[in-house]
């Protein structure tokens, strides 16, 4: 998976490269294809990202709780 998520994000830059050359030379389906890109990166590359990136529960430590509030507002006003 590692490897995929690597050649998707070469395949994204390519894309967006090629899109940005063909908006400098002012081609007629320039704005399709940097869109395309855009849908690339949005619905399929960063999806993918994500789920392999927090598969393994490690967005856990990053989730508020009732515990982490107490512990983060016991010294409030203690001043």
């Amino acid at each position: 998976m590692k490897l995929a998520l690597k050649i998707m994000f070469v395949i994204f830059i390519a894309w967006m490269i090629t899109g940005a050359y063909l908006i400098n030379i002012e081609h007629e389906k320039a704005q399709v294809v940097m869109g395309l890109g855009v849908l690339y990166l949005s619905f399929i590359f960063m999806p993918l990202f994500i789920y392999y990136r927090y598969k393994d529960g490690k967005y856990k430590k990053y989730i508020i709780n009732d515990e982490k509030l107490k512990e983060a507002f016991k010294n409030v006003g203690k001043d």
